[in-house]
């Protein structure tokens, strides 16, 4: 039997990058500050970097798919410069009031299961980060344990077990560093 994965879900507009509301065009996509540090903290210890998206901008006609796929690969090519490799982007592109009820978009964990099958996921010893109650949902509704809040408030309605109002202020430290990162003493300065 093969070894399972662990691997760090994110969101994408709000964790990785400033939701500034259907992020589509390059001059729109300003990082997050810290997310560098971040991600390469959990890729030292061996997590893979996987993003899940919702974005409903497709179904609403605001951008294409196509136009999505090319700011996805200018986003991985971006952190690749920066020594991050990001395993894969999971997408949704629906909303419910233009194309119906899927089982991708978050909170449904549809995208978080295709992960675990396509990369030989441990749901169990993986974290999300998401900045909205879907996310939240969709990790607790695939079994992941450790699901971090990044919002400038709490919010209610999710069940998450640990909160940050921003990346700044983000503390690997107080998340279960001993399931998380084994040998980990301090990841981040």
């Amino acid at each position: 039997m093969s070894m399972l994965n662990r691997a760090i879900f994110l969101d994408r507009d709000g964790v990785i990058n400033i939701d500034k509301g259907h992020v589509h065009k390059q001059e729109d996509f300003v990082f997050c500050e810290n997310i560098f540090d971040i991600l390469r903290a959990f890729q030292s210890k061996g997590f893979l970097i996987v993003i899940i998206t919702n974005q409903a901008g497709i179904a609403k006609k605001y951008y294409t798919t196509d136009v999505f796929q090319s700011l996805n690969s200018w986003m991985v090519n971006e952190l690749r410069k920066q020594e991050i490799t990001v395993t894969n982007v999971y997408f949704c592109p629906h909303h419910p009031e233009h194309t119906g009820t899927c089982n991708c978009r978050k909170p449904e964990p549809g995208m978080i299961f295709q992960a675990r099958d396509e990369l030989n996921i441990d749901l169990s010893e993986s974290l999300l980060i998401g900045d909205k109650i879907s996310d939240i949902k969709a990790g607790k509704n695939a079994g992941i344990k450790n699901n971090v809040l990044i919002n400038k408030v709490p919010l209610q309605g999710a069940d998450y077990e640990h909160y940050f109002e921003n990346l700044n202020e983000f503390n690997l430290h107080s998340l279960p560093v001993e399931s998380l990162f084994q040998e980990a003493n301090k990841v981040l300065a």
